[in-house]
């Protein structure tokens, strides 16, 4: 049975597991989601009951339907576990966890576009305080995670080591959002050397939002 990923071209979270797949050499059934037609297909009865957070991406493997991106990319870490999306040591592993979360959890819920349909909606900001609110949380995280990495051990052209982690499957489509908002990322060369390296591997270039067939 073909696994499935439930994803939308643009979203961070299903890019994110779309590089993973890549990176392992797995093929998987798109099936997609548009997060804004008609309302938003998440919301529907059908999308709701596979994820009650109407949240993609949701990915399917037989008996098995997960829906956070970290928990699927770990799946798949398990399931899959060569090429490795985790270094070798247990120092290594925490590391690139680490970054994936800071990712994950701390810049990319503040600009979730749930979140920026409350912000526009409900909180009736205008569209250019909606920008301004998503480039000083981005702008954040960033500046953190540049101080981090540039003063990392510095051992490989990627977050940790010499191989991609799930730390630059989080990473890519971030600085791919910040970019859509117009973050200027000159003050970050450490993440934009990152980037460069994991841009000329297929698995990044063929995830990217821009080459996917749901792309508008």
């Amino acid at each position: 049975m073909t696994a499935t990923l439930h994803t939308y071209f643009r979203s961070s979270a299903s890019y994110r597991v779309r590089i993973a797949l890549g990176l392992k050499g797995l093929e998987t059934e798109h099936v997609f989601v548009h997060l804004n037609r008609n309302g938003g297909e998440q919301f529907g009865h059908a999308f709701r009951a596979l994820n009650p957070q109407s949240l993609v991406p949701v990915f399917s493997d037989g008996a098995v339907s997960l829906s956070q991106s970290l928990a699927i990319m770990e799946y798949l870490e398990e399931r899959h576990p060569a090429p490795p999306l985790l270094p070798p040591t247990i120092e290594g592993r925490a590391r690139a966890r680490q970054l994936a979360l800071a990712v994950a959890c701390d810049i990319h819920p503040l600009n979730n576009l749930r979140v920026l349909k409350f912000l526009t909606g409900p909180m009736a900001l205008t569209e250019r305080a909606k920008t301004d609110w998503v480039r000083h949380w981005i702008g954040l995280g960033l500046e953190a995670l540049e101080a981090e990495l540039a003063g990392g051990p510095g051992d490989g052209p990627f977050c940790v080591g010499a191989h991609p982690t799930i730390a630059d499957c989080c990473l890519v489509p971030q600085l791919f959002s910040a970019q859509r908002f117009g973050v200027d990322l000159a003050p970050y060369p450490t993440l934009r050397a990152i980037d460069a390296a994991c841009q000329a591997l297929p698995a990044f270039r063929q995830a990217h939002p821009s080459v996917q067939p749901d792309a508008e």
